[in-house]
């Protein structure tokens, strides 16, 4: 089951992160920017290709010490065709390169259009009598506040192709109170029925550890909930976002494991593959400073956790 394969991967580097691949042309060292915008000029096309480039060598950096990389959608959709084709690319490369692969699209359609989508992330795609895989990423994220109807594509796809999807629940924005924290029945908020009802969509896909497919995204920003997340969800897997950059803690985040650093996942983006741009060094090291800020993440975090 996916999220076995994501636990063994955690397990054996003992690193329980991944690195998201968010970037723009901006966050790309100059040296590549240059000489790809010398071939296709200052051009989508030069955008997209100098990503793939440093998403490609921040991948061969980060392959032995980070169990999973998370590319998010928007930053390649803002390029256009050129743009998905590059996720597309990148998502190719992980896996040749054996990582773990989170779509971070937070989909959230339902009945026709949510299976289409089911099948171009994570299924596949008929063309007469045959079938394609297009983007095949492990896992997906997304939005299930259109209910059961928005997630159900996905989890068919899922049993059927062995992969899994975190739904989101409690996120790491400011603003997520505004809906989530709404008072929702008897002792309960709108999150707490999202994670009620993410329990149930999962019931009886339990793997090896123990986890469902459908997992569950909370934010390192909101430690109270997150502690109180993760006692309502013994069953469900968790992404983590907003270490770091968004505020998030090591002790923060230490709330969405289970014992021996099982259960969770804790995301960095820009704190990883923009490491770079405070070494003074123009970019010229940004592998060796990727690599060395996720060391320092898997280290910190691990200070707070007994991994097995």
């Amino acid at each position: 089951m996916s999220f076995d394969m994501l636990q063994e991967k955690i397990l054996a580097f003992r690193n329980p992160t991944v690195a998201g691949l968010d970037p723009k042309p901006e966050y790309v060292p100059e040296h590549i920017r240059k000489a790809v915008y010398a071939q296709y000029g200052e051009t989508l096309q030069g955008a997209a290709e100098a990503i793939y480039q440093f998403n490609c060598g921040l991948i061969d950096a980060l392959r032995d010490i980070v169990p999973a990389v998370k590319p998010q959608s928007a930053y390649y959709e803002r390029l256009g065709w050129r743009g998905m084709e590059v996720m597309e690319r990148t998502i190719r490369y992980a896996h040749e390169k054996g990582m773990y692969v989170i779509a971070d699209i937070k989909r959230g359609d339902i009945g026709s259009t949510a299976a289409a989508y089911a099948d171009g992330w994570l299924g596949e795609t008929r063309v007469g009598e045959k079938s394609h895989t297009v983007f095949d990423a492990d896992c997906v994220t997304l939005n299930g506040y259109m209910g059961s109807d928005s997630v159900n594509p996905f989890l068919e796809v899922c049993k059927a192709r062995d992969k899994s999807c975190f739904v989101l629940v409690k996120t790491s924005n400011p603003g997520s109170g505004e809906l989530q924290n709404i008072a929702a029945g008897e002792g309960s908020t709108v999150y707490g029925v999202m994670a009620s009802l993410i329990e149930k969509w999962g019931a009886g896909t339990e793997g090896k550890y123990g986890y469902t497919r459908v997992g569950a995204v909370t934010g390192a920003t909101h430690p109270k909930e997150l502690a109180e997340i993760r006692a309502m969800m013994p069953r469900t897997f968790l992404l983590v976002p907003g270490y770091g950059a968004q505020g998030g803690t090591a002790e923060d985040v230490r709330h969405a494991f289970h014992a021996g650093g099982k259960g969770a996942i804790v995301n960095s983006s820009r704190g990883i593959i923009c490491a770079w741009q405070k070494t003074g060094k123009n970019g010229e090291d940004y592998q060796e400073a990727a690599r060395n800020a996720a060391l320092a993440m898997r280290d910190d975090i691990g200070r707070f956790l007994d991994m097995e």
